[in-house]
């Protein structure tokens, strides 16, 4: 989970939201990956995709049985029906996503026995660390939205 925090460091460092994701197979690390969806106007560059992406081409195989994900946030439904088509053995990440958490907080999409995979999961790990990195970046978001000037209706475009 180290590496993991290390990557949400990275992704916060380039402005974007701090989640950094590691997939480690045989104790090898095979795939990382931070936040770059500002950086790539991309709404599916999330952390974990990232790094599933890293590892697959690592490993030269779609599917992933075995691998264990580390990432500092619960992944949302897209990332986490990713990582179950790609048969991740496991997935442990540092908190909960209240907003759109897909593995634990709003769904249940790793564990669901409807589907044809599940993968254990682990929540809670590093989370001290985890809440920090998202406290401290949404934080300074909402200080400099209040620092900025309101516009008036004659400077709205």
């Amino acid at each position: 989970m180290a590496l993991a925090l290390a990557e949400a460091r990275a992704a916060m460092e380039r402005d974007e939201v701090p989640v950094g994701a590691v997939i480690v197979l045989d104790g090898e690390v095979i795939g990382r990956g931070s936040n770059r969806t500002r950086e790539r106007c991309d709404p599916t560059a999330h952390a974990e995709l990232l790094a599933l992406r890293d590892a697959t081409r690592s490993a030269c195989a779609m599917r992933l049985p075995g691998a264990v994900v580390y990432t500092t946030l619960e992944p949302c439904f897209m990332c986490a029906g990713a990582l179950s088509h790609a048969r991740v053995a496991r997935v442990v990440w540092g908190v909960r996503d209240p907003k759109f958490g897909g593995c634990a907080s709003l769904g249940a999409v790793l564990s669901d026995p409807r589907l044809n995979h599940t993968a254990e999961v682990a929540e809670e790990v590093c989370a001290e660390q985890a809440r920090a990195l998202l406290q401290t970046f949404f934080r300074s978001k909402r200080c400099f939205e209040a620092r900025e000037e309101p516009r008036t209706a004659s400077q709205d475009p």
